[in-house]
């Protein structure tokens, strides 16, 4: 039954995905879907809006609307749903119980080139800067996509590729993904949208020497038509054993 009463209400072209305000929320109203920071179910919110001080880009606010009544009945139920998920989630081992999506922004310390080098019986140090990753879960709006050397990568391309850290990886915002898998009118969004906002100074597509791969280059030239940049673009073919055969610029026959 719904009542007029507060609800939050998420401006989504203010949210950027960060997450900052799901674990403020209590009730586990609040997820992130696609990207961006939702209320799952009006019954869940009762409106007094904690969340909003967690968030840094002001996308959360407190209205006065009709809506679905508070149900605390309800909301224990989701909680418990909630924590059998994580649970289960925990159990096989994906790291995610705690509560952190895997849409989450996070921004890492870089080491220096000379820090990363490797030694024997060290582990060699991440060159990757932020997180999440994968094409469909960066927002447009990420803080880390400002003015930044953008690496457009075909997934495959970091298991094949020895130097991915060092040649590739170092000093870049990274968007990888799957041009045979997913969905390529999103990913032409996705870009379109990052190229529009992000100020992206140049960008950097590598992709293997499969025929899958080769669409993504352009994707990429046209999310830039299609937003009006024109941005530096530098394509890279890998070799399925991770050597580099070709560097060339996107209107040449790549493969």
């Amino acid at each position: 039954m719904k009542t007029l009463r507060k609800i939050i209400e998420i401006d989504e072209d203010l949210c950027d995905g960060c997450g900052q305000c799901m674990p403020a929320c209590a009730e586990g109203a609040i997820r992130i879907i696609d990207g961006k920071a939702r209320v799952v179910s009006e019954n869940l919110c009762d409106g007094l809006g904690a969340c909003m001080g967690e968030c840094p880009t002001g996308a959360l606010k407190i209205v006065e609307r009709e809506a679905e009544e508070f149900d605390e009945e309800a909301v224990e139920k989701h909680l418990e749903n909630l924590q059998n998920s994580e649970t289960e989630t925990s159990r096989q081992g994906s790291g995610l119980a705690c509560g952190c999506p895997s849409e989450q922004i996070r921004i890492f310390s870089r080491p220096e080139n000379n820090a990363r080098t490797q030694e024997k019986g060290k582990q060699q140090a991440s060159a990757l800067g932020h997180w999440p990753v994968q094409i469909r879960l960066v927002p447009a709006k990420a803080e880390f996509l400002k003015k930044a050397d953008l690496l457009v990568l075909a997934d495959c391309v970091a298991v094949a590729y020895p130097g991915l850290h060092d040649d590739l990886l170092n000093g870049r915002a990274v968007m990888m993904g799957c041009p045979k898998f997913d969905d390529i009118d999103a990913y032409a969004a996705k870009f379109t949208d990052v190229f529009k906002q992000a100020g992206i100074r140049s960008v950097t597509t590598v992709i293997m020497e499969v025929p899958c791969c080769g669409g993504l280059p352009q994707v990429v030239d046209k999310a830039m038509a299609k937003a009006g940049v024109q941005i530096p673009h530098k394509v890279t073919v890998v070799s399925t054993r991770g050597e580099i055969l070709k560097e060339t610029q996107p209107d040449e026959a790549l493969i």
